[in-house]
């Protein structure tokens, strides 16, 4: 992050947008800011050309004397009816906003003059617990502008359908989703994106207790009717507020924050805060079901490839690879059971098993794990659930979760495929094109590079495995 920025806890992307051949991302962070008495949250801005080397801008959205808004919290942009990107943000204090870009490479913005274009209800109010101004997100249809408010965790509020001629016109007109099946009590819909995906429409947004998620459905009369819903989170993992844009070629691209669970003091004594998840490319299979796989451009960072042959791996053996090493990599393989219980592989492992971190397949269970018990030394890190499973007391928001788990069912035949992508405190598993798993991972030894396959059960034939090195995108 730029040296001038704070903390970023929280970081959540927002206004991604492609404009003019750049790539924009905004993201949350805090600082503290003269004549404020609070940390106040802005937005930073990075923009790119291919997705991978990125550069940094000035803050987009700030709190200068005089704004309504008391700070800058989640929101998207999108391109006006006059052709002007504009950003839809909600502003702290004050209920949901707007700006507009000065320029075409989105580095200066311009308050509206008519902020809170929708302010926060009060108890009083005709409009009182029919809606939040919260979390917002828009989009442009005809001559109509939509827009989502969030439904916010702190009230309990519903997401709610605005829309209107112009940005500042906004009305509401009923709750956004009517059969929602599949929240659990106590989940919020913060953080909303809304979007076209093939012949259907899809929210990906965040619950406060579970993380990243998904519904897919039909848009139809004003009313979104989802059909299925699926998880990018799980108990123990780091996958936060996703946010995505549309580019040139057509590919709908998601971000997300990953969380950082070490201790703040750990997290300023660094000199850093604050990571996104690889840009991801959503479609939808012939049969809806929601593809996601890593963009095509991280193949450039590649470098020093390395391929075994099929092998296979026998029975509860465990197979080092001793030539392949790294915390900076990307592995492509594909492995099938023959009768296994579990198979896998450890990565960022220690010689002497003290630090790894374990990814199994279970055919059975039809789930795809990784084990965190042993991997980092330091007992300060903490795979908390203080986001992802609604705590009871202090006690229970930071009682360590040593998994992630997420389901995979494979096809009759189909082999186990994986896109692994390492970097440092990340781990980024890709499977089979429609799963995905985000963790950080914190490792103490400089030794903790190594891998390993496993086969517990029966055996296990690697059809293909291929490794690279990844190249730094700014080095230093």
């Amino acid at each position: 992050m730029p040296a001038e920025e704070g903390e970023i806890m929280p970081g959540d992307p927002n206004g991604a947008i492609w404009w003019k051949g750049r790539y924009h991302l905004c993201y949350i962070f805090q600082r503290q800011q003269t004549g404020e008495p609070h940390i106040v949250h802005c937005w930073g801005h990075a923009s790119s050309i291919d997705l991978v080397h990125w550069e940094h801008h000035p803050t987009a959205l700030d709190v200068a004397p005089g704004d309504p808004d008391r700070g800058i919290f989640s929101g998207a942009a999108l391109v006006s009816k006059e052709g002007t990107p504009l950003i839809i943000y909600h502003g702290v204090n004050a209920g949901n906003s707007i700006a507009f870009a000065q320029d075409d490479l989105l580095v200066h913005w311009k308050k509206s003059p008519s902020n809170p274009i929708v302010r926060m209800p009060k108890p009083g109010d005709a409009d009182y617990g029919k809606y939040d101004s919260w979390d917002p997100h828009a989009w442009l249809e005809g001559d109509t502008y939509y827009a989502i408010f969030g439904g916010n965790p702190g009230t309990g509020a519903r997401p709610a359908l605005f829309k209107g001629p112009e940005m500042t016109q906004l009305h509401f007109v009923r709750a956004f989703m009517t059969n929602d099946h599949w929240s659990q009590v106590g989940e919020d819909v913060s953080c909303p994106d809304f979007f076209r995906l093939g012949n259907k429409h899809v929210l990906v947004c965040i619950s406060h207790m579970r993380g990243a998620r998904y519904s897919v459905g039909d848009w139809e009369n004003e009313n979104f009717i989802a059909e299925s819903h699926g998880r990018m989170n799980w108990p123990g993992g780091c996958m936060f507020a996703p946010e995505t844009l549309l580019d040139n070629r057509g590919r709908r691209i998601l971000w997300g924050w990953c969380l950082d669970e070490r201790p703040q003091p750990v997290r300023a004594a660094s000199g850093w805060s604050g990571v996104m998840s690889l840009p991801r490319v959503l479609s939808l299979d012939a049969d809806g079901v929601l593809q996601i796989e890593p963009v095509e451009e991280l193949k450039q960072l590649r470098y020093n490839p390395q391929t075994r042959p099929g092998f296979t791996v026998a029975p509860n053996a465990e197979v080092a690879l001793d030539d392949i090493s790294g915390d900076c990599m990307e592995l492509d393989l594909s492995m099938e059971s023959q009768g296994t219980h579990e198979f896998g592989l450890k990565l960022r492992r220690t010689k002497d098993g003290a630090e790894e971190t374990t990814l199994t397949y279970n055919p059975t269970e039809a789930s795809l794990k990784i084990d965190l018990s042993k991997s980092t030394l330091d007992p300060a890190i903490h795979y908390r659930s203080w986001c992802l499973v609604k705590p009871k007391d202090a006690a229970d928001a930071n009682r360590r979760v040593f998994s992630q788990e997420a389901p995979l069912a494979l096809r009759p035949g189909e082999p186990l495929r994986l896109r692994i992508f390492l970097d440092r405190s990340i781990l980024e598993v890709f499977a089979n094109g429609r799963q995905c798993l985000t963790q950080r991972i914190w490792p103490t030894r400089i030794d903790a590079t190594g891998f390993s396959l496993l086969s517990r059960g029966g055996a296990t034939r690697v059809d293909s495995l291929e490794a690279w090195q990844m190249a730094a995108s700014k080095p230093d």
